[in-house]
């Protein structure tokens, strides 16, 4: 093993003590300016690998309404709760997300369901039930986390 590799499993080592004990770290700078970057592993159900690396600037300058509609559906109280109960436990039927989510009608299920369908977090399978686009599983499973990073749940 080079001295790198230990140098790499070391500093990997030292994020994830800090993460356990609620101190903040400063990432990694790459070599290059500066990056936001993001990375996802997620075995069950889709078995993803996920890694994103952008330039800030870059972000910054990509039209607002896209990301704004994702960040609209996560917005809504139900809407995250139906994305969390799909990430949990897979795909599910219309009358089981309206069981889970305690509504009384279809219609005010397929209300929400349209918000996260409509903005590519969500999509209807060949058998009519809904889950989280494979694609969208790991940003949206961030998404979540950063929301409860900055709402000071994650801190102990």
């Amino acid at each position: 093993m080079s001295s790198d590799d230990v140098q790499g499993r070391l500093e990997d080592l030292e994020r994830r003590v800090a993460a356990l004990e609620g101190r903040p770290t400063a990432a990694p700078r790459e070599p290059g300016g500066d990056q936001i970057e993001y990375s996802g592993r997620l075995s069950e159900p889709f078995e993803l690998e996920w890694h994103i690396r952008a330039d800030p600037a870059q972000v910054l300058d990509l039209p607002d309404a896209p990301r704004t509609d994702v960040l609209a559906a996560l917005g809504h109280p139900l809407r995250a709760a139906l994305v969390r109960r799909l990430a949990e436990s897979g795909p599910a039927t219309g009358a089981e997300l309206q069981q889970a989510a305690g509504l009384g009608s279809p219609g005010q299920l397929y209300h929400h369901l349209k918000g996260l369908t409509g903005c590519g977090l969500v999509e209807q399978d060949k058998r009519g039930s809904y889950r989280l686009r494979p694609q969208a599983t790991v940003p949206a499973l961030v998404l979540l986390t950063a929301a409860s990073d900055i709402a000071g749940q994650l801190r102990g």
